[in-house]
Order: C-alpha cells, then structure tokens, then sequence
C-alpha cells in the first residue's frame, strides 16, 4: 500500500511539472531585433523548455528568427502581432552595411513553409522591411487563447 501511495506522489508530480511547464509562456511584446546570436540562443532555451511563445506585438528582424527555432504549434499570435522580416546584413569595420545574399537564403529556408512561401510571393528578403500582420498572419498561427 505505502509503494502504491509513493508511487501515485511521482506520477502526479511528474503532471504537475508537465501542467506547469505547458502553462508557461513568453511573450514578445516589442522586439526590434538585433544581433542573431543571442536570439538564436534564448530562442533555443525557449524551444528546450517547452515554453509557448505568445507574439504580441511587433517582432521585427532577428526577432523572427523564433519561427525557425520554436515549434509552430507553440507559436500563437494576437491582434497587436506584427513580424518584420527583410535580407541579412553585415556592417564592416568602417560602420558600412552590406547585404549578405547567402545568409538570407539560409534564413529563408529555415522559415516554416507557410512564411517562406509568403515572402517569396513578396519577391524575397531584401533591404526592404515585409511586414505580415493582421489577416494574413492569422492564416499561418492561431490566435492566442
């Protein structure tokens, strides 16, 4: 009887770990982008952690790259989301900005289908920002519940 008892503890510890760790989310709210390194890597954490990401607001550039790392069934999307999305680009040692046409494609095919095929409709990633909201966004994540 007392091992059934210990037994039952685990198995709804164990649940409630799991019930805990569905429940948790993070939330971009605004994010500009930035350097890729470090969204690659807290995107991974998120992604190791079972996390769901809730956009919310604007997520623009490197932010992006969470729909290349997070699973999309983890991904929802409210009203306020926005995704920003345009080609890589390095800076050299004078503070000049130059395109980098290879990242860009590597970039692209790691966007699930559904976005890389909305940006290919929109002739690609280049200099020029491609933001996807409203409507069309809703047509590739569900809405947050």
């Amino acid at each position: 009887m007392r091992m059934a008892v210990i037994k039952l503890v685990v198995v709804m510890a164990a649940l409630w770990t799991a019930i805990a760790q569905a429940e948790a989310e993070v939330r971009i709210l605004a994010s500009p982008g930035g350097q890729v390194g470090p969204f690659l890597e807290l995107f991974e954490r998120v992604r190791q952690s079972g996390e769901r990401v809730v956009i919310d607001g604007p997520c623009l550039s490197a932010c992006t790259l969470v729909l290349s790392t997070v699973p999309s069934e983890r991904i929802c999307v409210t009203r306020r989301a926005m995704l920003g999305f345009h080609g890589a680009r390095s800076v050299d040692r004078r503070g000049r900005m130059y395109a980098e046409p290879e990242a860009s494609q590597a970039v692209l095919e790691a966007y699930p289908p559904a976005v890389r095929d909305w940006i290919s409709r929109r002739g690609g990633l280049s200099s020029r920002l491609l933001l996807l909201r409203g409507r069309e966004l809703a047509a590739i994540y569900p809405s947050c519940r």
